[in-house]
């Protein structure tokens, strides 16, 4: 196999996974490739598979379309279909039954939740852009800064999509590069100079069940290029993914240095997403501004009074009481109460919006 197939052949075997290949199929099927037509005794040893198996495995690959099985020569040979033949059929009868399956599905929000194991840096990196391009308010990031470039332009397309993001880069020892590096590149971005971790969460905790809610955690050998060099386990469970957003930033956040944090947003304005509503007050609080906030909240009330406290571990300096804790304290006219985001438990309120102006 070339160099080339060497370093695609984790990738592949993960694609051919998850169109349903076993891995003894795929061992017969990329052994096949590699030869274009070959008999079952050489296909037997190259792919260390029983031939009895391989006689097996190609009749199902034929009746696939992937391979031909010429029976007429002696001894017989299997013929690998071109791949451009085999997956152009494979799109079309795609096509054939996507109308049909549309008819029958049920719209509804799946039921189970993905857990899956990552072991490719290809894949890793294919699922944390689609991550950060399917977001719609929120996406936080722990990468080693290799890795950077590769999510540089969905980053910044988030950006202007007015997205809460959160960058934590690894395996930085030069912070003033880092500055100028990293700027403008996300809400906010802490650096670290210890690489261990590869992490990624978004929209977690949203209250809208069409929203693609993903998240994954690893080690950062998972994204050194090798396979099976490291793991991840990716999730898209509400909870799970929210664990994962716990994990980020009870652990990790704390002990990286913040090279870079946005300009606060012109008020008034309107916060559906509650966590950029506190991160964007505390802005504000940093610059001397004193806050006036409008809540609507899940009781049907709207709530409104000067900002007396922000609770929150998002910006320095940290001003919440318990790990993770991200409130505000309203002063009003029946005293002061507070206010949390989605499941809020301990506040005395639950938001739905969030309107910042100036005292």
């Amino acid at each position: 196999m070339s160099q080339h197939g060497e370093k695609d052949e984790p990738m592949l075997r993960e694609e051919l996974g998850d169109f349903g290949f076993s891995d003894k199929e795929i061992d017969v099927y990329l052994a096949l490739l590699s030869r274009g037509e070959a008999t079952t005794s050489t296909i037997s040893e190259d792919a260390d598979v029983s031939q009895q198996a391989v006689y097996n495995i190609t009749d199902r690959l034929e009746d696939r379309g992937f391979v031909h099985v010429n029976d007429h020569a002696s001894p017989k040979t299997i013929r690998a279909v071109p791949p451009e033949e085999s997956m152009a059929q494979l799109s079309k009868r795609i096509d054939a039954i996507t109308p049909i399956l549309t008819d029958r599905f049920n719209d509804t929000k799946p039921q189970t939740p993905e857990l899956k194991m990552v072991k490719s840096q290809e894949t890793a990196i294919k699922r944390l852009r689609n991550a950060i391009t399917q977001a719609q308010q929120e996406v936080i990031v722990a990468i080693p800064e290799h890795v950077y470039p590769d999510i540089e332009a969905e980053l910044h397309a988030a950006l202007e999509r007015d997205l809460l993001i959160f960058l934590f880069v690894q395996d930085v020892d030069n912070l003033e590069e880092a500055r100028n590096r990293f700027a403008d590149a996300a809400s906010v971005v802490r650096c670290w100079k210890e690489s261990i971790l590869f992490l990624y969460a978004t929209d977690t905790q949203s209250a809208n069940p069409a929203t693609n809610q993903a998240a994954l955690i690893g080690d950062a050998q998972l994204l050194v290029g090798k396979h099976k060099s490291g793991d991840g386990v990716a999730v898209s469970e509400r909870h799970l993914a929210g664990s994962v957003h716990g994990v980020y930033f009870s652990a990790y956040w704390p002990a990286g240095t913040e090279v870079f944090i946005t300009d606060p947003d012109p008020l008034p304005k309107t916060f559906e997403w509650f966590r950029q509503a506190v991160f964007q007050a505390m802005l504000h609080q940093n610059a001397g501004t004193d806050l006036w906030a409008e809540i609507d909240t899940t009781t049907g009330e709207t709530i409104s009074g000067k900002v007396s406290q922000i609770r929150q571990a998002l910006v320095k300096p940290t001003t919440n009481a318990y790990t993770l804790e991200t409130s505000f304290y309203l002063e009003t006219d029946a005293g002061e109460i507070s206010v949390g985001g989605q499941n809020a438990i301990l506040e005395d309120y639950e938001a739905t919006t969030v309107t910042l102006r100036t005292s």
